[in-house]
């Protein structure tokens, strides 16, 4: 003890012992004000990337998965799908998909990484509705020259197996192409590329 009956040890200790519990509760007051600037699990999920199991999508079938709250689709295209692309150029507005509507890997005549494989989404360039999928060849609502594709029941909007859009329809756009990369052979991300293709 000092002279004044001060015992400045026990002093320091009751300082410090003091700061120490003021600042771990300032820090559990300030961990749910930082917490509440983080996006809530629901607009995480809303923007994250989604998979898409191609396991059992059977040639000529069509898998619709949900991102974004927009449709995708992906469809398993047949040989006989993959060989008639080419055929409908003439008849296209953007055949080599100048406008930039798709990820650099799927700038191709198929605008896929994996030409068995499209990915798209399938909300119409026109007005937004969704185009149903038609993969017949040659139906008498649409005609002989049709090869398979989707068909817009709103305004009559027209797209091949490879979401590019037909000459003289309301669309103006070749439907959008998703960044995704493929995990493995049997599942897709959708919404990621992770920076390769």
């Amino acid at each position: 003890m000092s002279a004044q009956g001060v015992n400045t040890s026990r002093r320091r200790v009751l300082v410090a012992a003091t700061s120490v519990v003021g600042a771990v509760g300032a820090g559990y007051a300030l961990v749910p004000f930082v917490a509440s600037m983080n996006p809530s699990a629901r607009a995480r999920a809303a923007g994250a990337p989604v998979e898409a199991d191609i396991s059992k999508l059977e040639p000529g079938a069509l898998l619709r998965v949900k991102w974004r709250g927009k449709p995708v689709w992906v469809v398993h295209r047949t040989p006989e799908m993959i060989d008639a692309l080419p055929s409908n150029d003439p008849r296209l507005v953007d055949p080599t998909s100048e406008v930039d509507h798709q990820p650099s890997y799927c700038k191709n005549p198929s605008r896929s990484i994996k030409p068995e494989y499209l990915v798209a989404i399938g909300i119409c360039t026109h007005l937004g509705c969704s185009p149903t999928y038609r993969p017949e060849f040659a139906p008498d609502d649409l005609g002989p020259e049709w090869k398979g594709g989707f068909h817009c029941p709103c305004h009559g909007s027209r797209f091949d197996l490879a979401a590019r859009v037909f000459k003289n329809v309301p669309a103006p756009t070749n439907l959008w192409i998703p960044k995704h990369v493929y995990l493995n052979d049997n599942t897709i991300l959708i919404g990621e590329d992770r920076g390769t293709a």
